[in-house]
């Protein structure tokens, strides 16, 4: 190898030099530029928000359990929740309580916006966050349990049942022990101010971003105590996780006054049908209502009414095709096919299932079971060939012949032939004109299109 002079080399390493000094301070500003202060690399910071304020039911709850996944999922620093409920069912509650409690992710429950109120089941949920913090003007409390049929006390055991459970909360996230069993078995409610005073609640904040500011910094447990985490929340990005427009249709639905209506209107076209048969309408009628009941009063799951809906669209379009009417089993069929649509599948952002999807495609297997009904209506109503008449237009061939007569092996028997004009030869084809006795009466056919159906002996 040969070597280079020893002045070309000392001109190479200044140029080196002079070229680490200039590129230095720029990459180290631009190594400065991608991390703070510190010394520790940006990131962005978000976090997930969820709005409920309506009542506690089964849609809720999946929609908080679809929102924890996400955030989750997505490496989100907190969950939070915007609540302000009257309460709702006890086995949503749970359902709700048992994923925050299971959480990989910090929840912070806020109670919001002014006058908004955590009662009941709401009052629980909130002790149940990691962070928990309330709006000036806003109360929580009165979570005694209440019955179903006309809202009238339960049973003792049950209170204390629910005592226990609230006061098992508290004591997890080291809130008001007191506070939490007198909600339920007093019926207790206080304001904001109280709350954050006897530490029921973390801290009172005036908006979401106070409440980021304040939650900042805050050490947590998480998935029941499995690992730590630190809130790291101040000044982050807020996306908003809403309830899509089915299971907002959903959560109107999954209400006790329309559970009336439903069971009450059902159970009268069931009725009418029975007394009436005729159409169907009454009968497809009140099964679509008292399912809707069904799911209102929370005895079905969202998921299985929607199975049911969809199982019951396919036999009604099944019934078009079988006994073809005016329509009226199908036009059954597409409108469970629309609410089973509507129950049974979960809207993930990006994935949504929307109406402009669900309605065309029920109006379309309705339209085609009316159809596919149609062609079986004709097929029935097309009278049979029977007796002679089924033989006029077949093709035999002549087995034995004698002159202008000859005999033919058709359908497991042996038939007469004549033809009015040409001779009969054996081996000769005939095509079947009429019928008279037990005389095949046609005319000889040459083109071999037309032998199709020729019978041989």
């Amino acid at each position: 190898m040969r070597a280079w002079p020893s002045g070309v080399r000392r001109g190479a390493r200044v140029v080196a030099a002079v070229t680490v000094a200039l590129w230095a301070p720029v990459a180290a500003g631009t190594h400065a530029a991608g991390q703070p202060p510190g010394g520790q690399p940006t990131e962005t910071r978000r976090v997930l928000v969820t709005t409920v304020d309506d009542a506690i039911t089964p849609v809720v709850a999946e929609h908080l359990e679809d929102g924890l996944d996400r955030a989750e999922r997505e490496n989100f620093a907190a969950y939070v929740v915007r609540l302000d409920t009257p309460g709702g069912l006890e086995t949503s509650m749970r359902d709700i309580i048992q994923d925050f409690l299971a959480a990989r992710v910090p929840v912070v429950v806020y109670v919001a916006p002014q006058g908004a109120r955590a009662a009941s089941a709401g009052a629980l949920i909130t002790f149940a966050a990691h962070v928990a913090a309330m709006a000036p003007g806003t109360t929580i409390g009165a979570s005694t349990p209440v019955s179903m049929e006309g809202g009238g006390d339960v049973e003792r055991k049950i209170v204390n049942d629910a005592a226990a459970f609230a006061e098992s909360i508290a004591r997890l996230r080291n809130r008001n022990v007191e506070f939490a069993r007198a909600t339920v078995t007093e019926g207790r409610s206080i304001p904001a101010t109280e709350a954050a005073d006897i530490k029921a609640v973390d801290f009172l904040a005036t908006s979401l971003a106070d409440v980021l500011d304040q939650a900042d910094g805050r050490t947590v447990a998480l998935g029941g105590d499995a690992m730590q985490a630190t809130l790291r929340t101040a000044d982050a990005d807020v996306v908003e996780h809403d309830m899509g427009f089915l299971r907002r249709l959903q959560q109107r639905l999954a209400d006790p006054n329309l559970a009336y209506l439903f069971l009450s209107i059902g159970t009268l076209a069931l009725v009418y049908e029975l007394a009436s048969p005729g159409m169907g309408m009454g009968g497809i009628t009140g099964a679509i209502l008292i399912l809707l009941a069904l799911f209102a009063l929370s005895v079905l799951p969202v998921n299985t009414v929607g199975l049911l809906f969809v199982g019951l669209a396919a036999a009604l379009f099944v019934v078009e095709v079988i006994v073809p009417g005016i329509g009226v089993a199908a036009l059954g069929g597409s409108i469970c096919l629309v609410l089973g649509g509507i129950f049974l599948f979960r809207e993930t952002p990006g994935l949504e299932l929307s109406l402009a999807l669900i309605v065309p495609t029920a109006v379309l297997v309705g339209a085609g079971a009316v159809f596919a009904g149609r062609l079986a209506m004709r097929s029935q109503r097309r009278p049979a060939p029977t007796g002679a008449s089924a033989f006029v237009g077949r093709v035999v061939e002549v087995a034995r012949a004698d002159g202008g007569r000859g005999q033919a092996f058709l359908d497991g028997a042996w038939w007469n032939v004549r033809s009015s004009g040409v001779p009969l030869q054996a081996g000769m084809r005939v095509r079947v004109d009429e019928v008279t006795g037990l005389d095949l009466v046609g005319e000889p056919v040459t083109d071999d299109r037309e032998g199709k159906g020729v019978s041989h002996e």
